[in-house]
């Protein structure tokens, strides 16, 4: 038995039933490198089954202890089910990628049960009409607790799932995990009475671990090193209300090398700023189509991991935030990024400053039953709507995934896009992931908020390609100055290096940078509803399975 720590114990409070408190992905899987060239569902089964020792998640489920009065603990489930928790559906005709985004946005919407291992996966059939995906291709949408995972230990259970050889034989370790008893309201309150007497020891303890970090964090600020301007707090948006228990996702995959090649158009800039620059194009293009785009700029809330060599494979968060500036009052697609780029250079100082670990390491201390009310408070009072909002207006979390190709069951996974739990306040969220040699952009909403998914994806698509044409541009000038003088009409030459504009779809073809004509987000008839995009745009893949 392990007691969850303060962040861990914080998604277990907000679990609500319009919030419930999961991530996960669609992972879409090319089954042309299984034995046969298919795989059926009982080779699904078998295969995690053979691997459930190289993963602490997939066996334990959480107890609470009465009234909340200290944090949960995990436990190894005695009634453990693999049946219950892998499961298998088939979509409906035509089978295409939006059918896929709409199923998706179902499953992912309702609650885990918490008196089990909480995750499952489902397999998805019948991905008949997803251009780019061969018929007989499947995927799998995961959700997950983020109780017992973030991004990070999200990636070692992917790859506890997963081989780096399609005909890998099962792992050699015996397999000595033994179920646990659930214990009894009595034992959780002598527990739960012995922590309150040591709490503020352990409160004393970090504090001072803290002080130096606090210390530096205001000598910065005096020298100007970095500061806490107004632009760190986001004016509210029409995402920053009370959400409702309905969700749309939707995702495009864009080559990686044309993200690799935008950063390089600013001196210094990360990977993370491109994409932070991207969506906050994004956001531009939705909010101005709804006349609703404030003049301040909108800013992030982006995880960093501080979890250590050591921890790898643990359990549960290790994580601190960053407010990142999206650069939404800007136009030009190059100064956004610009500026991204600046202001995250002095957010993530600050956050080192302070010491991101020892921010993680005061969540733990915090007193459960005060989190526990504080969170169910701010909903039932839907203090979300009464102007009381967080200090970001959405999330933008990057997990970058594995480099080579990786397969479960045989099969290779060709793509996969990140789904992230919303709550009161924060109706939209995004994900950026790297696998191979893609990245892809993708985002959970609330449906009462942001009904229209296949707009916003079109906004996303169009932030991308300026960004990228813009930067093409831009490299491509220093280039054309010794041409001007060998030749009197050099920029024919110069603009032929630039790549074609045009939205970038998930299908293969979307791997060669600026395939096709450009399209201008335009927003849809008022009233249109939808619970994903009607995009044809689909991931891409291989092969054929049979069941």
């Amino acid at each position: 038995m392990r007691q969850l720590q303060g962040m861990d114990a914080s998604f277990v409070a907000l679990e609500t039933r319009n919030s419930p408190m999961h991530i996960g992905s669609i992972l879409i899987y090319n089954p042309e490198t299984a034995p046969g060239g298919f795989v059926r569902f009982k080779d699904i089964l078998n295969f995690f089954e053979s691997r459930m020792q190289l993963s602490r998640t997939i066996r334990q489920r959480l107890v609470r202890v009465p009234f909340d009065l200290d944090y949960p603990y995990w436990i190894e489930d005695p009634d453990f089910d693999l049946e219950y928790h892998v499961r298998h559906v088939a979509l409906p005709k035509p089978g295409d990628w939006r059918q896929l985004c709409i199923q998706a946005a179902r499953i992912f919407a309702r609650p885990l049960d918490l008196t089990r291992p909480p995750w499952e996966f489902t397999v998805v059939e019948g991905l008949e009409n997803v251009p780019g995906v061969p018929k007989g291709s499947y995927a799998m949408v995961t959700k997950v607790h983020h109780a017992a995972i973030d991004g990070m230990s999200g990636v070692d259970l992917l790859e506890a799932m997963h081989t780096l050889d399609p005909n890998e034989p099962p792992p050699n370790s015996p397999d000595e995990w033994q179920p646990e008893k659930v214990p009894n309201p009595v034992e959780l309150l002598g527990k739960s009475y012995f922590n309150a007497i040591t709490n503020p020891m352990k409160q004393l303890e970090v504090a001072a671990k803290a002080a130096p970090g606090l210390a530096k964090a205001l000598k910065g600020m005096v020298a100007k090193e970095f500061d806490l301007s107004r632009e760190m707090i986001a004016p509210k948006t029409r995402f920053n209300r009370k959400i409702s228990g309905h969700r749309v996702v939707e995702g495009r995959s864009v080559p990686l090398a044309d993200i690799k090649m935008i950063r390089q158009a600013v001196d210094g800039a990360k990977v993370n700023d491109v994409f932070l620059a991207i969506v906050g194009g994004a956001m531009r293009k939705y909010l101005l189509a709804k006349d609703d785009l404030p003049k301040k700029t909108l800013t992030a809330m982006a995880p960093i991991s501080v979890r250590t060599k050591d921890e790898k494979g643990d359990m549960g968060n290790q994580v601190a935030a960053m407010v990142a500036p999206l650069g939404t009052h800007i136009e030009d697609p190059l100064e956004r990024l610009q500026y991204c780029h600046d202001r995250t250079k002095k957010s993530k100082a600050m956050t080192e400053a302070m010491g991101a670990r020892n921010m993680t390491e005061a969540s733990k201390v915090s007193p459960a039953l005060w989190m526990s009310l504080g969170a169910q408070l701010y909903t039932r009072l839907g203090l979300a709507n009464r102007g009381v909002g967080p200090i970001f207006s959405t999330v933008v979390t990057n997990v970058p995934g594995p480099p080579v190709p990786i397969y479960s069951s045989g099969a290779r996974l060709e793509s996969q896009m990140g789904l992230v739990c919303l709550t009161d306040g924060m109706g939209l969220g995004h994900v950026v992931q790297s696998y191979t040699d893609e990245a892809t952009i993708s985002f959970t909403a609330c449906r009462e908020l942001l009904p229209d998914p296949e707009f916003y994806i079109q906004c996303i698509e169009d932030s991308f390609n300026e960004l990228r044409d813009a930067a093409a541009e831009a490299a491509a000038k220093p280039a054309s100055k010794p041409a001007a003088k060998a030749k009197p009409k050099p920029a024919p030459k110069a603009k032929a290096s630039a790549p074609k504009k045009g939205p970038t779809r998930i299908t293969k073809p979307a791997a060669k940078s600026g395939a096709a004509k450009k399209t201008t987000a335009k927003a849809p008839a008022k009233g249109t509803k939808g619970a994903a995009s009607r995009s044809t745009a689909a991931r891409k893949g291989k092969g054929t399975s049979k069941k």
